[in-house]
């Protein structure tokens, strides 16, 4: 029988002849449409599906989804993940319906869909990997029902677009079907805490003799108990509100990880990760503890998915992050890194800052962090510069901080609010003039942070910082 998602009532006969025609309808115009696009040279990663749902807005509930379908979402690292377990899986030789190239809301999921479908509808593919928006949870899951869904965290988030945590978690919790299996970050007490009844698995990493016991934050989203409202007590802080808690009024703790990274080797690049029937050493390439929790999220999905640990270590042996998001090299004695930080995205950008300061070497760094579109909108939203702890860049070896694009003036303020010393703060708003504006004398490593979508302009200035780099 067929539910109409608005009403929850079945269809008519009619009805029900009317929606299929209308389905067949909408895939064979988004299929005509996708053609044309890459006839064109285009990706066709968003209009096809944004075109199907035109015409047939319980398009997703239609369409042929594949014998397993996994779902990856989460305020940050969800694309990271997403990106991650593609490649696992396609490695292994597994044909994936996947959305890396394009949209993570409901035209994305439904392009992806429409691409690996037949003109009748069918699912060529037997593994799907979406990544989807959290905002998107009302439109995709209960449609596409994943048999799977990862979520990696939840934080705040940009507050014209995802408000608070809070909000993001009681629109998944709503939305996920009962049916869905979940994977969970045990460090935070916020995403960890969704769908109780639905069957799960945590993952989280203990205290590492790397870190320090605490790092303060502006950003704490979880100071009182979800459950009775008193204050939480963090047994162990690791930054913003992940980390291990308590409520001493009811007793709520975070949840025991059932894959527990223990150790990191930072030289050697490997993680250790403890499970109920022994521990499993992983390579990792990237020692962010954002990429960590990554890397880690990918292990315990593959695992409750019952893949076996060496197969998954094999796998990780040639396994990195996308370039798109983190790209490090080495011109002439010195290094270069180009790190994706999110505009708007307090959070995001404060890892960037934490994994920058804690990094040996004198350094210098270049932000172009403003929003691509609040530019377009001319929306002069700075809030979220107060949010993020610009205070980590304030550190005696980052010897200058470039601040580039329209509101530079802005970023300039904000750090000498955090104490960046006056001297060490260029402000540049045209991106054409960053790379000039770093000096090469002084630094060890030039760090490149960028927003999502300014990602060409980024690596406009990393181009121009590799010749001035090859020339010094």
């Amino acid at each position: 029988m067929c539910y109409n998602p608005q009403v929850s009532i079945p269809y008519a006969k009619e009805d029900i002849k009317v929606g299929r025609i209308r389905f067949y309808i909408a895939l064979w115009a988004a299929k005509l449409a996708q053609g044309l696009l890459r006839l064109l040279g285009r990706k066709a990663t968003y209009f096809s599906g944004k075109l199907a749902l035109k015409i047939c807005p319980d398009f997703l509930g239609r369409i042929g989804r594949p014998e397993l379908l996994i779902g990856v979402t989460g305020t940050n690292g969800k694309t990271t993940v997403s990106n991650l377990l593609t490649d696992v899986l396609e490695g292994w030789g597994e044909d994936i319906v996947h959305n890396r190239y394009g949209s993570n809301i409901d035209a994305g999921a439904a392009t992806s869909l429409i691409d690996a479908a037949t003109l009748g509808g069918r699912c060529k593919k037997r593994i799907g990997v979406l990544e989807m928006d959290e905002r998107s949870a009302g439109r995709i899951l209960p449609r596409l029902k994943p048999d799977w869904l990862l979520i990696t965290n939840l934080f705040r988030d940009s507050m014209r677009r995802n408000a608070h945590p809070e909000y993001i978690a009681a629109l998944l919790e709503k939305y996920i079907p009962e049916s869905t299996r979940l994977v969970l970050n045990a460090d935070d007490i916020i995403s960890s805490s969704i769908a109780p009844k639905n069957k799960r698995a945590y993952f989280g990493i203990d205290p590492l003799p790397i870190e320090p016991p605490e790092r303060g934050n502006i950003v704490i989203d979880a100071r009182l108990c979800p459950a009775c409202g008193a204050k939480l007590e963090y047994l162990f802080r690791r930054y913003n509100h992940i980390g291990s808690v308590r409520c001493p009024a009811c007793g709520l703790k975070s949840p025991e990880p059932d894959y527990r990274l223990v150790s990191v080797d930072g030289e050697g690049g490997m993680m250790t990760v403890l499970e109920s029937n022994g521990w499993y050493d992983y390579k990792i390439n990237n020692m962010a503890i954002y990429n960590i929790y990554n890397y880690l999220a990918v292990s315990a999905l593959l695992r409750e998915m019952g893949y076996q640990k060496a197969k998954i270590a094999e796998a990780f042996e040639t396994l990195k992050i996308v370039e798109s998001r983190f790209l490090r090299e080495e011109i002439n004695g010195k290094e270069l890194t180009v790190i994706m930080a999110k505009g708007l995205n307090a959070v995001a950008c404060t890892r960037s800052f934490d994994y920058v300061a804690n990094q040996p070497g004198n350094k210098a760094v270049v932000l172009m962090l403003d929003d691509v579109f609040d530019e377009k909108e001319s929306s002069e939203n700075i809030a979220w510069l107060y949010d993020a702890d610009f205070e980590f860049l304030n550190s005696p070896d980052i010897a200058q901080v470039v601040a580039v694009g329209v509101r530079c003036l802005d970023t300039r303020l904000r750090l000498l609010i955090a104490g960046v010393e006056e001297a060490k703060i260029i402000a540049v708003p045209e991106a054409s003039n960053a790379a000039e504006a770093v000096d090469l004398s002084s630094p060890d490593k030039i760090y490149v942070l960028y927003e999502l979508y300014r990602r060409d302009s980024a690596m406009r200035v990393r181009d121009e910082l590799a010749e001035r780099l090859k020339t010094i």
